[in-house]
């Protein structure tokens, strides 16, 4: 079996994606001040915050904050891909550099309308902000391609919740929306490129199958290690537009249909193997996303 490792005869192409990639974020660079709602905000010591001010419903706001907490993480998630790629293709750490300059807005914007708008106590949230960092994120897993696996799952993911938030949030506040679909453009560039590295890996080599059964079959999100995570979840899927329904539809499905590994043939049995399970594992979560849907259909 070959080694858990990214491929050097690619790097010639992977200097095109990141070429690519830097050549589309320059097209679309920003500053989060354009998209706060400067006129609303107030002095804290001057209006002490008060429930009666929130406007937001809440599970919308549930939403935002748990994006909040989740790219609050952003030293973490770099410490570990820095480390990752250490030794590794120079332009994947390239790429890692300019990941962590363009995702280091989020958290700002994020908090910094939470707090303007007075959605949230911003008591509460300075605890919540605080125990999520010193939680820390650490992966079960360390080697490159696996993890070049997750951060494409990963990214799909949140550009996914972003959209669907945004969809959410138009009839509440068109500002929110319009720093969510922001928020996405930024994750769509970011997928675009993890994506593409792990396909070419696969086109030139099938036998990375092997690599791909263990992230795909037990992903989440790196915000699980957030308090009360499972709840905020549970309620962002009723009331915020993004579950596991979501997740099958729009991440999974889509990324084992690009990644084409119906026809892929590995050479290797394990790969193989691997490839076999991921292609099980997929059409079970259909059936069960299909009997949702049926029995939706039925009650109405």
């Amino acid at each position: 079996m070959l080694t858990n490792h990214l491929d050097f005869r690619l790097e010639p192409r992977l200097k095109e994606l990141y070429a690519l990639h830097k050549e589309r974020s320059e097209k679309v660079d920003w500053s989060y001040h354009e998209f706060l709602p400067w006129d609303q905000a107030k002095d804290f010591r001057r209006v002490p915050w008060d429930e009666s001010q929130v406007t937001l419903p809440k599970g919308l706001i549930t939403a935002v904050e748990t994006a909040l907490l989740t790219e609050v993480n952003l030293p973490w998630f770099t410490s570990h891909l820095e480390q990752t790629f250490k030794g590794s293709l120079s332009i994947v750490r390239d790429f890692v550099h300019t990941w962590t300059a363009e995702e280091d807005q989020h958290s700002n914007l994020l908090e910094d309308y939470l707090l303007i708008t007075r959605n949230v106590d911003p008591k509460r949230l300075h605890v919540l902000h605080k125990q999520t960092v010193e939680m820390g994120w650490s992966p079960d897993f360390d080697t490159p391609f696996e993890t070049m696996v997750y951060t494409s799952l990963q990214e799909l993911a949140t550009m996914v919740f972003y959209n669907n938030v945004a969809k959410n949030a138009r009839v509440h506040d068109e500002n929110l929306t319009a720093l969510l679909k922001r928020l996405a453009k930024d994750e769509t560039l970011h997928y675009a490129f993890y994506r593409d590295v792990i396909k070419y890996h696969l086109e030139l080599e099938p036998n990375y199958c092997y690599y791909l059964g263990k992230v795909i079959m037990n992903f989440q999100m790196p915000g699980a290690v957030m308090p009360d995570f499972e709840d905020r979840m549970s309620i962002i899927a009723k009331e915020a537009n993004y579950g596991p329904l979501e997740y099958f539809d729009q991440v999974l499905d889509v990324i084992v249909e690009y990644w084409e590994l119906e026809k892929l043939r590995p050479i290797a049995p394990e790969a193989e193997k691997a490839r076999l399970e991921i292609l099980r594992y997929h059409q079970k979560m259909k059936r069960i996303r299909d009997r949702f849907y049926k029995k939706l259909h039925a009650g109405e």
